[in-house]
């Protein structure tokens, strides 16, 4: 008998066997889509094409490359100053963010159009599907509220800006001591504007 290898395909869940790539009333729900992957390439990169592992200094020097990848997403180890081929990127970016969004959509139990899913897609990208799945706003998003859903990516219940900080250190009666980051605050407001586009 001829071993069979051993596939790096995750087994797709209950919703992603349903929703992705399957056309119903309410569209195909599509994983890695185009918006999506041009939206993490400018956001992530800025547009540019950066293939030199770099220390992300946002993320306490994470080694980071190809819009995002990372050691906790790799299949690659991601290595400060190596330098992935155009094609290396292209293939483990796509299977990083496609069995992540097989992963995120379990969340919801509401279908999201393809602007909504690509929005909380470019969020768990940023913050991991466990943060995100766990997000006031993906709360909202399943219980019937999309507009607030939407507007939780970038500003908390009370109008502050949402999910722009990062970790510098600790204060003295032990919580986190965060400085907010323009930058990020402007990828959240993209977000909530790519979320709404097809919500009613």
């Amino acid at each position: 008998m001829t071993a069979t290898k051993p596939s790096n395909t995750p087994p797709r869940g209950r919703r992603a066997a349903a929703w992705l790539g399957v056309a119903t009333a309410a569209g195909t729900l599509v994983a890695t889509s185009p918006t999506l992957m041009g939206f993490l390439h400018q956001w992530e990169d800025g547009g540019k094409d950066i293939r030199t592992v770099y220390a992300d200094k946002l993320a306490g020097g994470l080694p980071t490359t190809c819009g995002g990848l990372t050691n906790h997403t790799s299949r690659k180890p991601v290595v400060v100053g190596e330098t992935w081929t155009e094609e290396e990127c292209a293939i483990e970016k796509t299977y990083v963010v496609g069995t992540g969004q097989e992963k995120l959509v379990e969340c919801f139990e509401r279908k999201p159009p393809q602007s909504v899913f690509d929005a909380f897609s470019s969020h768990a990208h940023n913050f991991g599907n466990g943060t995100t799945c766990a997000s006031q706003a993906l709360a909202a998003w399943n219980r019937g509220e999309p507009q607030r859903a939407c507007e939780l990516l970038a500003y908390t219940p009370d109008g502050k800006p949402n999910w722009a900080s990062v970790r510098i250190g600790t204060k003295p009666d032990g919580r986190p001591d965060l400085r907010f980051v323009q930058g990020l605050h402007n990828r959240r407001v993209a977000e909530m504007k790519l979320c709404r586009r097809d919500v009613p």
